[in-house]
């Protein structure tokens, strides 16, 4: 199967992801729109079922790009067919990481010798922790060699790519809202892109991950229900405003981070 048939026929699913999708078909202006089957994103795979690891196996994606930490992927490994495994480039990026943030807030409260301080040690992590706007710049500041790795990869690839991390919505966003717009495609798209994972999100997963979280102590605040599983656009626009500032667009971006123009070039001519 090449790229090039993929868009003829039904788009792929995982079973098993609840943040997975083809970014083919988005408009990049003039150019045209991106081709299905080439570039995919999702949450982690550490959930697929024996009829997704099935479509995994006889899909197309051959490489997966997994930004999670060491100790996310200790948590929940993902799921990988052993009869035809994908090369796995690992990317890990510690902002997003809420593997990390929670035991972070626990640590807090280790030296507190009562419920009440304990209380509030875990307040005053929790007022550290970054709104999602904030927590993109600070990604994108630290994270220029691994997303341009990502668009590196993306373009010397034959076969499709899967980008994930553990939600699906943070670091890998952030990712592909940069090749998106790296590409040309129009930013109204890509923030309709983003936007989506807050609704693919909902429901069984969300829960999840909030009992998690309550299971450890820790109370429920907006700042991380939006670290959870919120998607708004106005977080995706300040970090794509904040590259348009610091580094005249996503290309020059991905340029700081080591993306050549040869390789910027072969990424278009894969996506769109």
């Amino acid at each position: 199967m090449t790229a090039a048939s993929a868009s003829d026929l039904t788009p792929l699913s995982l079973e098993g992801t609840h943040n997975f999708r083809d970014i083919g078909g988005l408009p990049a202006g003039t150019r045209g729109r991106t081709r299905a089957g080439v570039l995919y994103r999702s949450d982690a795979l550490s959930g697929l079922t024996p009829r997704g690891l099935e479509q995994l196996a006889t899909s197309d994606i051959g490489v997966i790009i997994d930004f999670r930490t060491d100790m996310e992927r200790q948590m929940g490994p993902d799921i990988l067919p052993a009869t035809r495994p994908p090369r796995v480039v690992q990317l890990g990026v510690l902002e997003g990481a809420m593997a990390g943030m929670a035991p972070e807030v626990l640590r807090s409260t280790s030296t507190a010798h009562d419920p009440e301080a304990a209380s509030r040690a875990i307040e005053a992590a929790l007022a550290q922790i970054p709104s999602l706007p904030d927590l993109y710049v600070s990604m994108l500041q630290h994270g220029a060699s691994a997303f341009a790795d990502t668009a590196r990869t993306v373009a010397e690839s034959d076969g499709a790519v899967l980008v994930h991390c553990t939600a699906g919505k943070d670091r890998t966003g952030v990712a592909i809202a940069l090749i998106l717009e790296a590409v040309g495609v129009e930013r109204a798209a890509i923030v309709e892109d983003y936007a989506s994972s807050e609704r693919n999100l909902a429901g069984p997963w969300t829960e999840r991950m909030f009992g998690m979280l309550q299971a450890m102590g820790l109370p429920r605040t907006p700042v991380l229900d939006d670290l959870v599983a919120a998607t708004p656009p106005a977080a995706i626009l300040t970090a794509l405003e904040w590259v348009d500032a610091n580094h005249d667009g996503a290309a020059g971006y991905l340029h700081s981070g080591g993306l050549t123009d040869a390789e910027l070039d072969a990424l278009r001519q894969r996506l769109v």
